[in-house]
């Protein structure tokens, strides 16, 4: 299967920032074989972003939605919203979501189950923070959020992202054998939950992947993409990281 490495822009970039952005990078894209590449900006780019990514294999996801297809809900966005400007995928679960705006693992499950329905792809986001981590909880913490996440959610056209918090826009990364233990990890409750369908599911890291760490992370053999934050702002460091090499 491809691997899936995606852009989370998070609160960067206007309009034409974003448009300079991908007329700089998707022609670099061409040759790139066995990628799938998602680019994420804010939700006011992304129209602007669906019409710099015609004609190319860029694909265009939301940060977030609301699970609701339409009504009284001031400053959301609707699944049916993200499909109309042109998104193929969502980013549902992330850290900072559930830190921030205090997204339990039943809003994460409920949101995943709308963006199915609605046909968008899912980024559903796991992790621990650094006191879990230290605590000894990280596979409690990943088993939970996983199975909470999965509830009555088929696994179709889904992609698991781990991101452990204590690496996320800190410089820390982790280890490739902390990646791939925890990676390992979350196959394994994957499977526990869809049987031999969780081979299909593409599990990413996400916690500063940049150009000199990259080639190590996918050579892991459960990391299968990965979900860039600060390194995808530029569209040379972006490029560097959708055209890894492959360590043997």
């Amino acid at each position: 299967m491809n691997y899936f490495i995606a852009a989370n822009w998070k609160m960067n970039k206007t309009i034409q920032e974003t448009r300079d952005f991908l007329k700089s990078f998707i022609p670099m894209t061409g040759g790139i074989t066995g990628v799938d590449i998602i680019v994420a900006p804010a939700f006011t780019a992304l129209l602007a972003a669906s019409d710099e990514m015609k004609g190319s294999a860029v694909q265009l996801s939301a940060q977030d939605m609301f699970w609701e297809e339409k009504g009284a809900y001031t400053g959301e966005v609707a699944p049916g919203m993200l499909l109309d400007v042109g998104c193929s995928h969502v980013i549902i679960g992330h850290s900072e979501r559930r830190q921030y705006f205090h997204e339990d693992d039943a809003v994460v499950n409920r949101k995943i189950r709308a963006a199915h329905k609605a046909g968008l792809g899912v980024i559903f986001c796991v992790g621990e923070s650094l006191d879990e981590r230290e605590s000894s909880r990280t596979f409690e913490i990943i088993k939970r959020e996983v199975e909470q996440g999965m509830v009555d959610v088929d696994p179709y056209n889904l992609v698991v992202a781990y991101e452990p918090i204590w690496a996320i826009g800190t410089g820390k990364t982790a280890t490739v054998e902390q990646a791939q233990e925890v990676h390992s990890f979350i196959r394994k409750t994957l499977r526990d939950i869809y049987g031999n369908k969780a081979d299909a599911i593409r599990i990413l890291y996400g916690g500063s992947v940049t150009p000199e760490n990259v080639d190590s992370l996918m050579a892991c053999n459960d990391v299968n993409g990965a979900l860039v934050g600060g390194a995808s702002l530029k569209s040379e460091s972006f490029y560097k990281i959708v055209s890894f090499k492959k360590e043997n």
